[in-house]
């Protein structure tokens, strides 16, 4: 049982330790919940900042719901880590709703996130408590952006795209389970909104992205359809809304596009543990370990949201740093709405639906993470 307001539930992970230096810069105590206690105590004393000023416990946990219902219990709020979402993202929802939890996690993954929203939403509503994925870098700025769009006058329908750039090479910066996620996406259908409808996108559709913000344009990928189309499917405000993900690293994104075209062509038609064993060895092969902690001059992102109408145009653009540090201040900033209770809507909502769009940017903004534009077109 938690003695403390949150829970981080994948503790020894690469995001879940960012979102305990958050913890502790908010003040926060915070429960860190894993399957080794021993290599997560390890880990935390070698990665987490200021730990020594930290108060916290850890538990040991297995992954079924009845063990992480006894692990959560007597906490207000849950931040989950552990994916691939698909694969293991349903149980911390179903304990945390049974648990009395808020729930937050750093989820993009599409298809996932509309599971929760079908077999979850309406449970946690009536629990009144906020079912929120997705509350990570990806894609919370390109939401804000898109928020910020949507308050001209007229505007129905959005264009959103998310550039980052870090280190050069495939799966350089990228955490172990971001690159599961990415890679185990080629299983999943990937989704655009049109005309209040999902529709699929194109197994091999991709995108040029020319921004004044690039010399040249970017090379991007639906990346799973992303989270916004779901969040914005039932928004009365928008009729469509498609999204794409792109590196400044042209290469790395075409590799990853030319994996998924051989997926379809060799691997598409194996059983499933084939295609698991398939999957481990992308992963192991393009980031074998843990990678380091980012830095300001060189992780750089631009989230952008073209918001138009029958005569109304716009451009909302968030610059950003650090995406994996600014997911740990977004689900920090997330945890402290949910302690004080004071959130728009209980239920399965976004984070900028559930805490407020400015909120969320002048978290970000006063930290030093991200900054916004807005200009009509």
């Amino acid at each position: 049982m938690a003695k403390h307001p949150v829970v981080v539930y994948g503790a020894s992970g690469y995001t879940g330790m960012l979102i305990m230096d958050w913890l502790i810069d908010q003040n926060i105590p915070f429960t860190a919940v894993a399957r080794n206690a021993a290599r997560t105590k390890e880990m935390m004393a070698q990665r987490v900042v200021r730990l020594e000023s930290a108060n916290y416990e850890i538990i040991e946990a297995e992954h079924s719901v009845d063990s992480l219902v006894n692990a959560f219990r007597g906490a207000k709020v849950v931040c989950a880590t552990v994916g691939p979402f698909f694969n293991f993202g349903q149980v911390a929802v179903e304990a945390a709703l049974k648990a009395g939890c808020h729930y937050l996690d750093t989820t993009g993954e599409q298809h996932y996130i509309r599971q929760v929203r079908e077999q979850f939403g309406e449970l946690y509503r009536q629990a009144g408590l906020v079912v929120s994925p997705s509350n990570a870098y990806m894609y919370s700025f390109a939401e804000i952006a898109a928020e910020l769009a949507l308050e001209t006058p007229g505007v129905d329908a959005l264009e959103t795209a998310t550039l980052a750039r870090g280190p050069r090479g495939a799966g350089a910066g990228v955490s172990v389970g971001s690159t599961a996620t990415i890679f185990g996406g080629y299983r999943q259908e990937a989704c655009y909104l049109w005309e209040k409808e999902l529709v699929s996108h194109d197994k091999h559709a991709s995108f040029s992205i020319a921004s004044p913000d690039f010399l040249q344009p970017v090379f991007a990928l639906p990346w799973g359809g992303t989270s916004l189309p779901v969040y914005f499917q039932h928004d009365p405000r928008v009729r469509s809304c498609i999204s794409c993900v792109g590196f400044y690293d042209n290469n790395a994104m075409q590799m990853v596009h030319g994996l998924g075209q051989k997926w379809d062509a060799e691997y598409a038609h194996l059983p499933p543990e084939q295609q698991e064993a398939v999957l481990k060895q992308l992963v192991d092969s393009v980031t074998p370990s843990m990678p380091p902690r980012e830095r300001t001059s060189l992780h750089r992102t631009v989230d952008f949201a073209i918001g138009r109408g029958q005569l109304a145009a716009v451009r909302a653009t968030v610059h950003g740093i650090t995406p994996y540090i600014a997911t740990g201040a977004l689900q920090a900033a997330g945890a402290i709405k949910l302690i004080d209770g004071d959130f728009a809507k209980a239920g399965f909502a976004s984070g900028s639906k559930a805490f407020g769009h400015r909120y969320l940017l002048g978290f970000l903004e006063q930290r030093g993470l991200a900054r916004a534009t807005i200009s009509q077109l």
